[in-house]
């Protein structure tokens, strides 16, 4: 027994000693699916619109009810004898009816407008679902890479530290060897200064990203699987045309379809006031029976049937149906014209989004040569100062250069991962297949 208390604490110390799985962009996507409160509200929402259809199919089904009653009477009964002078009786008696009834419309123009009003509603929500989906997808994509470039934008500054206390330590060394200036120690504190408090705002910046990935994923973020540069191609959007990217987007944009639909329902909603003027035909059929509802002869029953046609003509409302009409084609005129700005708004975004992949690509490339060259530049640079040429100043200098340049770098590249999830979002691709993609290029 307490060799097998022995074993189960190893294995728990040796669990506790494992290193934290890192958190991949996939992973962070399927948990905010999962936890995202603006996701769960847009599926309750789905699935409340969706009940939109079945209950206007259920308008045009047969209507079948059935009624019953029972009812004490105590009837008193005053009329004249055969002496002419008032009597009065009392009965005491129980009634009772039951009817059962079928009402089937035949013509409502109202309710098969309804009915078709109802299909582009239950188009609306899906489509609104899936735009939410996407927008999850981009915000996951967005907070991650955040969270990537602020940790690497941190590392940079830890590498900008160490080197200037480096060159803190040198200067005066230097400086008390005689072979320095104090005007080298106060320059290269003051560099050292600088990137302290450059440190303190990084990491502000890390605990923030991480903080909006968590909020995302809701549970805590440890480590972040980082991008691997070797893995990310730079390519070029396929297709790669932005007339091809705009017209994708106007055609499978979940934010078009949901416009498209409203537009359409507000167009039937015009359908629907309109045939406030219209009559109605409704087939009718009724079964009653009643027992002792007849105060002459409350001992007595009855059993109707009653079958026919019940035609309903409007004439006059009073012009509730005239303003209902104006009113509807006011809505639709301003579904038209939200789907006409959104048309206009999303060929903006799919262009920005577009110039951001292409354009972004050759600056990831520039500043790679930039950055190679920021760092012969500081090898040039050591090797004067030991040349007597240089100064430390100008070591620090192309330093705090080559930090910036790897700066811009980092950051170009997340730009160009982001517009590229952005404008397939746009464009109403497979969210999974892009954020699939972009996973497999992180890794150590």
């Amino acid at each position: 027994m307490k060799q097998a208390r022995t074993l189960v604490f190893s294995a728990l110390l040796g669990a506790a000693c494992l290193p934290a799985l890192a958190l991949d962009l996939l992973q962070a996507y399927d948990a905010a699916l999962q936890e995202d409160a603006t996701v769960r509200a847009a599926r309750a929402a789905a699935e409340s619109g969706r009940e939109r259809l079945p209950q206007a199919r259920a308008q045009l089904l047969p209507n079948l009810s059935f009624s019953a009653g029972r009812n004490k009477n105590d009837l008193s009964r005053t009329q004249p004898n055969l002496l002419g002078v008032d009597s009065t009786t009392n009965d005491k008696y129980f009634s009772s009816n039951q009817t059962f009834s079928l009402r089937q419309p035949l013509y409502r123009r109202q309710l098969t407008a309804a009915y078709d009003q109802a299909g582009y509603v239950v188009a609306d929500v899906e489509a609104s679902l899936e735009r939410e989906l996407q927008g999850l997808g981009v915000r996951v994509a967005g907070a991650y890479l955040e969270a990537l470039l602020a940790r690497d934008q941190l590392d940079l500054v830890l590498s900008q530290k160490a080197a200037t206390t480096v060159q803190v330590d040198a200067a005066g060394k230097a400086f008390a060897a005689g072979a320095g200036t104090r005007t080298d120690i106060d320059e290269a504190q003051a560099r050292l200064d600088m990137v302290v408090a450059q440190e303190l705002e990084a990491r502000q910046n890390v605990d923030l990203t991480r903080r909006q990935l968590e909020v995302l994923v809701n549970k805590p973020v440890e480590t972040l699987t980082p991008l691997n540069v070797a893995r990310m191609p730079l390519r070029m959007p396929v297709p790669a045309l932005l007339e091809d990217w705009t017209r994708l987007a106007e055609e499978k944009s979940p934010e078009i379809a949901s416009l498209r639909a409203r537009f359409e329902a507000a167009r039937l909603e015009v359908s629907k006031a309109q045939a406030g003027h219209q009559p109605t035909l409704d087939l009718v059929a009724q079964v009653t029976r009643s027992a002792s509802e007849n105060v002459t002869s409350p001992s007595s029953s009855y059993t109707n049937r009653l079958f026919g046609w019940q035609l309903n003509l409007p004439l006059y409302a009073g012009g509730y149906v005239n303003s209902t009409v104006r009113q509807a084609l006011a809505d639709q005129q301003r579904a038209e014209e939200q789907l006409e700005a959104l048309r206009r708004d999303l060929g903006v975004r799919v262009h920005r989004e577009f110039r951001g992949v292409t354009e972004g690509i050759l600056r990831v490339k520039a500043l790679e040569q930039a950055a190679r060259s920021a760092e012969q530049v500081v090898l040039s640079n050591r090797k004067s100062f030991q040349a007597g040429v240089r100064t430390r100043v100008d070591i620090l200098n192309a330093e705090q250069q080559q930090q910036s340049t790897l700066r811009d770098l980092a950051q170009a590249r997340y730009m160009y991962l982001a517009a590229q999830i952005r404008l397939l979002s746009l464009a109403g691709g497979d969210m999974r297949q892009a954020l699939t993609e972009t996973n497999s290029w992180l890794g150590r």
